[in-house]
């Protein structure tokens, strides 16, 4: 199983670490050239719609279709959550006629409702811990 972690890099500011070697920025709004944590959330939520649409839309629109999943959603500051999340797959469809297009909504739809771990996750809710734990008696 993949460890992550993220480490503290300044006030507010931290980097988002994988043992697969990966990286990612995360801070505050204010802070330049990074996600927000909320921001992550919603992009984790459109590359696991992308990612589980992509088998279908390969198959039907070819190994270089090109896709587009953009996602919005503001957060209510007042219960720190966001309520809605918006998320818009634009592809070109134009080569398909009106029942091909049809047929494959319908495929890419339950594609993503049945395999995006992150969309089925935030869709159910989970159940989430917190622990503090004193490292610096060893």
């Amino acid at each position: 199983m993949t460890e992550l972690w993220v480490e503290r890099t300044g006030v507010r500011r931290y980097t988002g670490r994988s043992s697969r070697g990966a990286e990612v920025l995360v801070g505050s709004e204010s802070v330049e050239g990074v996600f927000t944590p909320g921001e992550l959330l919603k992009i984790a939520l459109a590359a696991c719609s992308g990612m589980a649409s992509d088998h279908p839309l390969r198959r039907r629109l070819g190994e270089d279709y090109r896709a587009t999943v953009r996602v919005a959603g503001a957060a209510d500051r007042e219960q720190e959550r966001y309520p809605h999340i918006d998320e818009v797959l634009e592809l070109d469809l134009s080569s398909l006629d009106p029942q091909e297009r049809a047929r494959l909504l319908t495929v890419v739809e339950r594609a993503v409702d049945q395999v995006c771990t992150v969309g089925r996750t935030l869709k159910s809710g989970t159940e989430v811990t917190f622990e503090v734990k004193d490292v610096g008696r060893q």
